[in-house]
Protein backbone atom coordinates (compact mmCIF):
# COMPACT_ATOMS: atom_id res chain seq x y z
CA UNK A 1 0.00 0.00 0.00
CA UNK A 2 1.38 3.41 -0.92
CA UNK A 3 2.18 5.67 2.01
CA UNK A 4 1.46 9.40 2.41
CA UNK A 5 4.16 11.60 3.95
CA UNK A 6 3.48 15.23 4.76
CA UNK A 7 6.84 16.88 5.44
CA UNK A 8 5.64 20.18 6.81
CA UNK A 9 5.42 22.93 9.38
CA UNK A 10 4.01 22.84 12.89
CA UNK A 11 3.01 26.21 14.34
CA UNK A 12 1.18 27.82 17.21
CA UNK A 13 -1.38 30.22 15.72
CA UNK A 14 -2.07 33.39 17.73
CA UNK A 15 -5.35 34.62 16.25
CA UNK A 16 -6.53 38.18 16.88
CA UNK A 17 -10.05 39.33 16.01
CA UNK A 18 -9.96 42.86 14.59
CA UNK A 19 -12.34 45.26 12.88
CA UNK A 20 -9.96 45.62 9.93
CA UNK A 21 -6.47 44.45 9.00
CA UNK A 22 -3.93 46.83 10.53
CA UNK A 23 -2.32 49.31 8.14
CA UNK A 24 1.26 50.61 8.15
CA UNK A 25 1.84 52.98 11.06
CA UNK A 26 -1.53 52.17 12.61
CA UNK A 27 -2.27 50.81 16.09
CA UNK A 28 -5.63 49.12 16.67
CA UNK A 29 -7.22 47.05 19.42
CA UNK A 30 -8.18 43.40 19.16
CA UNK A 31 -11.49 42.25 20.58
CA UNK A 32 -10.31 38.69 21.15
CA UNK A 33 -7.16 36.55 21.10
CA UNK A 34 -7.14 32.76 20.75
CA UNK A 35 -4.33 30.20 20.43
CA UNK A 36 -4.73 27.28 18.03
CA UNK A 37 -2.43 24.54 16.72
CA UNK A 38 -1.59 25.32 13.11
CA UNK A 39 0.96 25.60 10.35
CA UNK A 40 0.19 24.60 6.78
CA UNK A 41 1.86 21.26 7.39
CA UNK A 42 -0.13 20.41 10.51
CA UNK A 43 -3.39 21.67 9.00
CA UNK A 44 -2.93 19.64 5.85
CA UNK A 45 -2.07 16.47 7.78
CA UNK A 46 -5.23 16.90 9.83
CA UNK A 47 -7.24 17.49 6.67
CA UNK A 48 -5.82 14.29 5.18
CA UNK A 49 -6.61 12.34 8.35
CA UNK A 50 -10.14 13.74 8.68
CA UNK A 51 -10.67 12.93 5.01
CA UNK A 52 -10.09 9.31 6.04
CA UNK A 53 -6.50 8.84 4.88
CA UNK A 54 -3.56 7.37 6.79
CA UNK A 55 -0.72 9.90 6.95
CA UNK A 56 2.79 10.24 8.37
CA UNK A 57 3.89 13.71 9.45
CA UNK A 58 7.54 14.78 9.48
CA UNK A 59 8.90 18.02 10.90
CA UNK A 60 10.38 19.64 13.98
CA UNK A 61 8.91 21.31 17.06
CA UNK A 62 10.56 23.23 19.89
CA UNK A 63 10.33 22.83 23.65
CA UNK A 64 6.91 24.50 23.52
CA UNK A 65 5.58 22.10 20.89
CA UNK A 66 4.11 19.22 22.89
CA UNK A 67 0.56 20.38 22.20
CA UNK A 68 1.28 20.31 18.45
CA UNK A 69 2.32 16.65 18.65
CA UNK A 70 -0.75 15.88 20.75
CA UNK A 71 -2.96 17.59 18.18
CA UNK A 72 -1.63 15.37 15.40
CA UNK A 73 -1.92 12.24 17.48
CA UNK A 74 -5.55 12.95 18.42
CA UNK A 75 -6.41 12.58 14.71
CA UNK A 76 -4.47 9.33 14.40
CA UNK A 77 -1.56 10.86 12.49
CA UNK A 78 1.72 8.94 12.74
CA UNK A 79 4.27 11.27 14.39
CA UNK A 80 7.29 8.97 14.57
CA UNK A 81 9.15 11.35 12.20
CA UNK A 82 8.49 14.52 14.22
CA UNK A 83 11.57 15.60 16.19
CA UNK A 84 11.95 18.09 19.04
CA UNK A 85 14.70 20.70 19.48
CA UNK A 86 15.76 23.00 22.31
CA UNK A 87 14.33 26.14 20.71
CA UNK A 88 11.03 27.86 19.98
CA UNK A 89 8.49 26.24 17.68
CA UNK A 90 7.22 28.12 14.68
CA UNK A 91 4.30 30.45 15.24
CA UNK A 92 2.03 32.87 13.44
CA UNK A 93 0.27 36.09 14.32
CA UNK A 94 -3.06 36.07 12.47
CA UNK A 95 -5.47 38.98 12.13
CA UNK A 96 -9.06 38.05 11.23
CA UNK A 97 -11.24 41.01 10.26
CA UNK A 98 -15.00 41.54 10.39
CA UNK A 99 -15.34 40.13 6.88
CA UNK A 100 -13.49 36.90 7.83
CA UNK A 101 -10.43 37.79 5.76
CA UNK A 102 -7.04 37.24 7.34
CA UNK A 103 -3.47 38.55 7.33
CA UNK A 104 -0.69 36.28 8.61
CA UNK A 105 2.81 37.00 9.98
CA UNK A 106 4.94 33.86 10.13
CA UNK A 107 7.94 33.06 12.37
CA UNK A 108 9.76 29.92 11.25
CA UNK A 109 11.32 28.74 14.53
CA UNK A 110 12.04 25.00 14.55
CA UNK A 111 10.44 24.62 11.12
CA UNK A 112 13.53 26.32 9.70
CA UNK A 113 15.94 24.01 11.55
CA UNK A 114 15.32 20.97 9.33
CA UNK A 115 18.62 19.76 7.88
CA UNK A 116 19.35 17.66 4.81
CA UNK A 117 20.59 14.88 7.10
CA UNK A 118 17.33 14.88 9.05
CA UNK A 119 15.33 14.83 5.82
CA UNK A 120 17.36 11.90 4.48
CA UNK A 121 16.66 9.93 7.65
CA UNK A 122 12.93 10.43 7.19
CA UNK A 123 12.80 9.76 3.45
CA UNK A 124 14.76 6.51 3.89
CA UNK A 125 11.52 4.99 5.18
CA UNK A 126 9.60 5.67 1.94
CA UNK A 127 9.60 4.12 -1.51
CA UNK A 128 8.75 4.68 -5.16
CA UNK A 129 5.06 5.41 -5.62
CA UNK A 130 4.56 6.84 -2.13
CA UNK A 131 3.07 10.34 -2.00
CA UNK A 132 4.98 13.32 -0.60
CA UNK A 133 3.13 16.52 0.28
CA UNK A 134 5.25 19.60 0.97
CA UNK A 135 4.75 23.31 1.52
CA UNK A 136 7.32 26.13 1.77
CA UNK A 137 7.27 26.75 5.53
CA UNK A 138 10.26 24.48 6.27
CA UNK A 139 13.98 24.53 5.51
CA UNK A 140 15.79 22.04 3.24
CA UNK A 141 12.85 21.98 0.81
CA UNK A 142 14.99 21.85 -2.38
CA UNK A 143 16.85 18.84 -0.97
CA UNK A 144 13.65 17.10 0.14
CA UNK A 145 12.14 17.45 -3.33
CA UNK A 146 15.33 16.33 -5.06
CA UNK A 147 15.70 13.27 -2.84
CA UNK A 148 12.02 12.37 -3.17
CA UNK A 149 12.36 12.47 -6.94
CA UNK A 150 15.36 10.13 -6.77
CA UNK A 151 13.28 7.72 -4.68
CA UNK A 152 10.41 7.92 -7.18
CA UNK A 153 7.80 9.47 -4.92
CA UNK A 154 4.79 11.38 -6.26
CA UNK A 155 5.37 15.00 -5.17
CA UNK A 156 2.54 17.43 -4.37
CA UNK A 157 3.78 20.99 -3.78
CA UNK A 158 1.93 23.88 -2.17
CA UNK A 159 4.61 26.62 -2.61
CA UNK A 160 3.36 28.87 0.17
CA UNK A 161 4.73 31.30 1.13
CA UNK A 162 6.20 31.88 -2.32
CA UNK A 163 9.80 33.10 -2.05
CA UNK A 164 13.29 32.44 -3.36
CA UNK A 165 13.37 29.15 -1.45
CA UNK A 166 10.44 27.77 -3.42
CA UNK A 167 11.95 28.93 -6.70
CA UNK A 168 15.25 27.22 -5.78
CA UNK A 169 13.48 23.85 -5.91
CA UNK A 170 13.58 21.61 -8.97
CA UNK A 171 9.97 22.29 -9.91
CA UNK A 172 10.18 19.85 -12.82
CA UNK A 173 10.07 17.10 -10.17
CA UNK A 174 6.61 18.12 -9.00
CA UNK A 175 3.62 15.93 -9.86
CA UNK A 176 0.88 18.32 -8.71
CA UNK A 177 1.10 22.05 -8.01
CA UNK A 178 -1.39 23.48 -5.51
CA UNK A 179 -1.42 27.27 -5.93
CA UNK A 180 -3.69 30.22 -5.26
CA UNK A 181 -3.95 33.21 -7.59
CA UNK A 182 -1.08 35.08 -5.90
CA UNK A 183 1.28 32.09 -6.13
CA UNK A 184 0.11 31.43 -9.67
CA UNK A 185 1.06 34.98 -10.64
CA UNK A 186 4.44 34.69 -8.94
CA UNK A 187 5.19 31.49 -10.85
CA UNK A 188 3.96 32.66 -14.25
CA UNK A 189 3.98 36.47 -14.33
CA UNK A 190 0.29 36.79 -15.16
CA UNK A 191 -2.88 37.41 -13.16
CA UNK A 192 -5.25 35.85 -15.68
CA UNK A 193 -6.36 32.41 -14.40
CA UNK A 194 -6.60 30.84 -17.84
CA UNK A 195 -3.14 32.10 -18.77
CA UNK A 196 -1.70 30.90 -15.43
CA UNK A 197 -2.92 27.40 -16.27
CA UNK A 198 -1.64 27.61 -19.84
CA UNK A 199 1.81 28.71 -18.76
CA UNK A 200 2.05 26.15 -15.97
CA UNK A 201 1.10 23.25 -18.24
CA UNK A 202 3.50 24.45 -20.93
CA UNK A 203 6.35 24.85 -18.47
CA UNK A 204 5.66 21.65 -16.52
CA UNK A 205 4.02 19.27 -19.04
CA UNK A 206 4.23 16.23 -16.76
CA UNK A 207 2.48 17.93 -13.84
CA UNK A 208 -1.08 18.89 -12.97
CA UNK A 209 -1.87 22.36 -11.65
CA UNK A 210 -4.71 23.10 -9.24
CA UNK A 211 -5.47 26.82 -9.06
CA UNK A 212 -7.71 28.01 -6.23
CA UNK A 213 -9.45 31.38 -6.60
CA UNK A 214 -11.24 31.77 -3.27
CA UNK A 215 -14.86 32.66 -3.82
CA UNK A 216 -14.41 32.36 -7.58
CA UNK A 217 -13.85 28.59 -7.42
CA UNK A 218 -10.96 26.35 -8.45
CA UNK A 219 -9.41 24.99 -11.64
CA UNK A 220 -7.58 21.76 -12.49
CA UNK A 221 -5.28 21.59 -15.50
CA UNK A 222 -3.12 18.86 -16.96
CA UNK A 223 -1.98 19.11 -20.55
CA UNK A 224 -4.99 20.21 -22.57
CA UNK A 225 -7.50 18.95 -19.99
CA UNK A 226 -9.32 21.49 -17.83
CA UNK A 227 -11.88 21.12 -15.03
CA UNK A 228 -13.60 23.84 -13.00
CA UNK A 229 -15.61 23.81 -9.78
CA UNK A 230 -17.38 26.87 -8.36
CA UNK A 231 -16.97 27.73 -4.70
CA UNK A 232 -19.75 26.90 -2.26
CA UNK A 233 -21.87 29.79 -0.97
CA UNK A 234 -21.49 29.98 2.81
CA UNK A 235 -21.36 32.53 5.62
CA UNK A 236 -17.62 32.75 6.31
CA UNK A 237 -16.33 33.11 9.86
CA UNK A 238 -12.59 32.45 9.39
CA UNK A 239 -10.85 31.54 6.12
CA UNK A 240 -7.51 30.58 7.72
CA UNK A 241 -7.52 26.83 6.94
CA UNK A 242 -9.63 26.89 3.78
CA UNK A 243 -6.77 26.11 1.41
CA UNK A 244 -5.32 23.42 3.67
CA UNK A 245 -8.70 21.71 3.97
CA UNK A 246 -9.05 21.89 0.19
CA UNK A 247 -5.65 20.22 -0.24
CA UNK A 248 -6.38 17.29 2.08
CA UNK A 249 -9.74 16.52 0.54
CA UNK A 250 -8.49 16.96 -3.01
CA UNK A 251 -5.85 14.31 -2.36
CA UNK A 252 -8.56 12.02 -0.94
CA UNK A 253 -10.60 12.51 -4.11
CA UNK A 254 -7.67 11.85 -6.42
CA UNK A 255 -6.59 8.74 -4.51
CA UNK A 256 -10.18 7.51 -4.68
CA UNK A 257 -9.94 7.73 -8.47
CA UNK A 258 -12.47 10.52 -8.85
CA UNK A 259 -12.56 12.59 -12.02
CA UNK A 260 -10.83 15.98 -11.51
CA UNK A 261 -14.11 17.93 -11.35
CA UNK A 262 -15.53 15.58 -8.72
CA UNK A 263 -12.33 15.75 -6.67
CA UNK A 264 -12.51 19.55 -6.82
CA UNK A 265 -16.14 19.45 -5.74
CA UNK A 266 -15.37 17.24 -2.73
CA UNK A 267 -12.59 19.64 -1.72
CA UNK A 268 -14.83 22.68 -2.18
CA UNK A 269 -17.55 21.18 0.02
CA UNK A 270 -15.03 20.49 2.78
CA UNK A 271 -13.54 23.99 2.54
CA UNK A 272 -17.00 25.56 2.80
CA UNK A 273 -17.52 23.85 6.14
CA UNK A 274 -14.06 24.90 7.35
CA UNK A 275 -14.58 28.61 6.66
CA UNK A 276 -17.87 28.57 8.57
CA UNK A 277 -15.98 27.72 11.78
CA UNK A 278 -13.31 29.60 13.79
CA UNK A 279 -9.68 28.54 13.99
CA UNK A 280 -7.39 26.64 11.66
CA UNK A 281 -7.16 22.91 12.42
CA UNK A 282 -10.27 22.88 14.69
CA UNK A 283 -12.39 24.03 11.73
CA UNK A 284 -11.49 21.13 9.42
CA UNK A 285 -14.44 18.76 8.96
CA UNK A 286 -14.46 14.97 9.00
CA UNK A 287 -15.30 13.05 5.84
CA UNK A 288 -18.68 11.89 7.12
CA UNK A 289 -19.76 15.55 7.42
CA UNK A 290 -19.34 16.14 3.69
CA UNK A 291 -22.54 15.82 1.64
CA UNK A 292 -21.13 16.01 -1.87
CA UNK A 293 -22.36 13.07 -3.98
Amino acid sequence: MRKILNFGSLNADYVYTVDHIVRGGETISSSRMQVFPGGKGLNQSIALARAGLSVFHAGLVGTDGDFLLETLQKDGIDTRFVGQLDMKSGHTVIQVDSGAQNAILLFGGSNRAITEEYADGVLAHFSAGDLLLVQNEISALPHIIRRAREIGMEIWLNPSPMDAGALACDLSAVSVFLVNEVEGEQLTGTTDPEEILNRMTARYPNAATVLTLGGAGAWYARGEARAFCPAETVQAVDTTAAGDTFTGYLIRGVLDGLAPQDALRLAAKASAIAVSRPGASPSIPKYEEIQWK
